[in-house]
């Protein structure tokens, strides 16, 4: 599935949702079905600054993808994160370098979120961005 696809099924799934309450409830249904994140990823360098929660993110390269998982203290965070890792794992790097997070405006979710959320919300974006950009080069090193 393209992530324009994934993105227009995500905001399906929020639109016949009118209460903030049971969007933030579908959100922390997202972060619990996430796969159990290793320990062996819960490093400072997996760690993403920025925000007011314990956020970690790794990402890995295979088959011309990245893969990416996600794990936080905090059940809203993890549902974000889990929201970026539906999109954005498991597609090239230039698909997800050419593709913007336009789901997160059209459900709404970008001006209902503290601004520490939103902040934390921006530092996993880029963070994902950046790994694309990493893998990117190192993946037209290897051709």
């Amino acid at each position: 599935m393209t992530i324009n696809e994934i993105q227009q099924g995500i905001i399906k799934e929020f639109e016949n949702i009118t209460e903030w309450e049971d969007k933030y409830a579908l959100l922390i249904k997202f972060g619990r079905d996430l796969a159990p994140f290793p320990t062996e990823f819960r490093t400072d360098k997996n760690k993403i600054e920025g925000c007011q929660s314990q956020v970690w993110l790794n990402a890995s390269f295979s088959n011309g993808k990245l893969l990416i998982d996600a794990d936080s203290d905090s059940t809203i965070v993890k549902g974000l994160a889990a929201l970026l890792i539906k999109v954005y794992s498991n597609q090239t790097p230039t698909e997800i370098l050419s593709s913007p997070p336009e789901f997160l405006h059209k459900i709404g979710i970008d001006n209902h979120l503290s601004p520490t959320r939103k902040n934390g919300l921006g530092a996993m974006l880029k963070q994902i961005q950046l790994y694309a950009v990493a893998f990117n080069a190192l993946n037209r090193e290897q051709l």
